[in-house]
């Protein structure tokens, strides 16, 4: 029996169903958290599917979560989705019900689960969970409110499909959910705004990121910077991207201090990978868009002489 006919199985055993993903969630975190809610909702509408994880009013449009009780835990099936590792869960009831079930895209790094389906081939954790559907599909019921979730995930994760993860698969999955009834237009302007603050922070990206020779380039946001804009740790997710915009960055890492003075660590790459020095510091996550932690300046040298290194490596062709 494959993964996905085990992970059915299981579905239609349970009674209880509780699904996770992980904090600080992205679109494709909410996206294929919600998409599967909706799709068990509608296929087996006499079960309790609960959603849990902090409420981002950001993401409402996607999808809330429920009030969910300890009891809620007690012979129920919990499936974790979009979460590298148990660390990152959020809620941390995960462990608490009967089973567990891993439904994944990233690097199996740090492995966790009585089931675990883990396809780093995929764009997202949205595409994995619409193949779940389209394999037992004559089982299952894709709703209109489903599809939205799910392309959402989609667009999220492939940043309007300009990232490699981005497959003809990837495409056609789209289109099947856009048949389905989701709005890929009002999703893609969702994403696409950004609020004031932002548009700020967006500037002084332009006006401070360092780009060395090779094409590595970095930026610090301190608290005090963060501050001047009236943003936190949580408004910088809108800025990530954008030094990969200018031709001469080839790979980049922003660091974003964090209340204790330590700093979260964002990187990507338009294609040497970045995710082995992301390890090195407490992180991890996809070839090309990984992250991690640095404790003090010191740490933050050491990883920007790292993806420095890296590129040169790259031009060398090492």
């Amino acid at each position: 029996m494959d993964l996905q006919s085990q992970i059915l199985t299981q579905i239609k055993k349970y009674q209880k169903i509780v699904i996770h993903r992980h904090q600080r969630p992205d679109p494709d975190a909410i996206g294929s958290q919600i998409g599967l809610a909706e799709i068990l909702k509608a296929s087996f509408p006499y079960k309790e599917i609960m959603v849990v994880g902090k409420q981002i009013d950001g993401f409402n449009w996607i999808g809330k979560m429920d009030e969910v009780d300890n009891d809620a835990f007690n012979d129920a099936l919990v499936i974790v989705t979009d979460t590298a590792n148990a660390p990152r869960i959020d809620d941390r009831r995960f462990d608490q019900g009967d089973q567990l079930i891993k439904i994944d895209h990233h690097p199996n790094d740090e492995p966790f689960g009585d089931i675990m389906w883990v396809s780093t081939m995929a764009s997202s954790s949205s595409e994995l969970i619409y193949d779940f559907y389209a394999q037992f599909k004559d089982q299952l019921e894709l709703s209109q409110v489903a599809a939205h979730a799910l392309l959402a995930g989609i667009i999220g994760d492939t940043g309007r499909f300009l990232y490699p993860a981005t497959t003809p698969h990837t495409m056609q999955v789209a289109a099947h959910l856009m048949e389905a009834g989701a709005d890929g237009a009002a999703i893609g302007q969702h994403e696409n705004e950004i609020t004031l603050p932002v548009a700020r922070l967006s500037a002084y990206v332009y006006e401070h990121l360092t780009v060395l020779d090779h094409g590595a380039a970095y930026l610090v946001l301190t608290n005090e910077i963060l501050r001047s804009f009236n943003l936190g740790d949580a408004g910088t997710a809108g800025i990530v991207s954008i030094p990969g915009r200018l031709k001469s960055v080839v790979s980049w890492v922003i660091f974003v201090q964090q209340d204790d003075d330590t700093y979260r660590v964002r990187m990507r790459s338009k294609g040497a990978a970045i995710n082995e020095i992301a390890k090195l510091h407490d992180g991890g996550g996809h070839p090309l868009a990984s992250g991690a932690k640095a404790k003090d300046e010191q740490e933050i040298k050491e990883i920007i002489a790292q993806l420095d290194q890296l590129t040169i490596d790259t031009a060398k062709g090492e």
